[in-house]
């Protein structure tokens, strides 16, 4: 039976691998990991140590483009309700691994979610006909505390996502799913990234010559686009809705 883990660089992909490694053993396990080009350095690093530290095949699929270059490509800027980046740098590519490599009568895909998020589901109807298993949904059921204090026990480079107080640790803190007070972290923290998805939104606004953004403004009843550089204003006046986070769980 081959065993494929969705590695995400993060922590809880890492924890689901080492479950299965620990449960089977490390023979036929695989960590499949779909590289966007715009991930955080210490994703990266994490990745590395991670990887060293399982001691089993690692499986890089990358599209070659960026999602902002996706986003010129298709003529559609993600947002918080489409995300064609992930389906198309991420669940794509994964995809295209695995029809090349596994037999979906032999071949476990395993992912990294928690059991906190009501999404396994849905992961197992788009994955058909692979088997779907999440091992952080199963008990012991760990928090993101829990899997912090394991990883630093077992000396590995914590990605500082988790010490900035990011939600996730995806496309360097950013994401088009992201909501206000994401990108409003992101700019006091990582202001360079933060110029960076400034600088990517408007190369995509004047290529598509439309007015389109990644944030939504839903004042006065009526919504609009909200592009990086006008809400760059309401943060250094702190008027913005500091309780929208967002729903990043692309990926899987």
């Amino acid at each position: 039976m081959k065993r494929v883990v969705q590695f995400s660089g993060g922590l809880c992909s890492f924890f689901a691998a080492s479950r299965v490694i620990e449960r089977f053993g490390p023979e036929d396990v695989t960590l499949l990991f779909a590289d966007t080009l715009i991930e955080s350095q210490g994703l990266y690093r994490f990745a590395l140590h991670a990887v060293a530290k399982l001691a089993v095949p690692f499986a890089l699929t990358c599209d070659g483009r960026t999602p902002f270059e996706v986003f010129k490509d298709e003529r559609f800027l993600g947002n918080m309700r489409v995300d064609l980046c992930s389906r198309i740098l991420k669940r794509e590519r994964c995809r295209t691994w695995m029809e090349q490599n596994c037999d979906p009568a032999n071949t476990i895909l395993y992912v990294g979610i928690s059991w906190d998020e009501d999404r396994i589901d849905e992961i197992r109807e788009r994955w058909k006909p692979w088997t779907v298993e999440a091992p952080m949904c199963d008990a012991p059921y760990w928090s993101k505390c829990d899997m912090i204090r394991e990883a630093q026990a077992l000396k590995l480079p914590l990605s500082e996502a988790y010490t900035d107080g990011f939600p996730h640790d995806n496309c360097g803190g950013g994401c088009i799913k992201a909501g206000q007070a994401q990108f409003a972290l992101l700019h006091q923290i990582r202001p360079a990234v933060y110029a960076d998805w400034e600088r990517e939104e408007e190369g995509v606004r004047a290529h598509l010559a439309k007015d389109v953004a990644i944030l939504r403004d839903r004042r006065g009843g009526k919504t609009k686009p909200l592009t990086l550089a006008k809400f760059r204003e309401r943060i250094e006046t702190g008027d913005y809705d500091k309780h929208e986070w967002g729903g990043c769980g692309c990926g899987v």
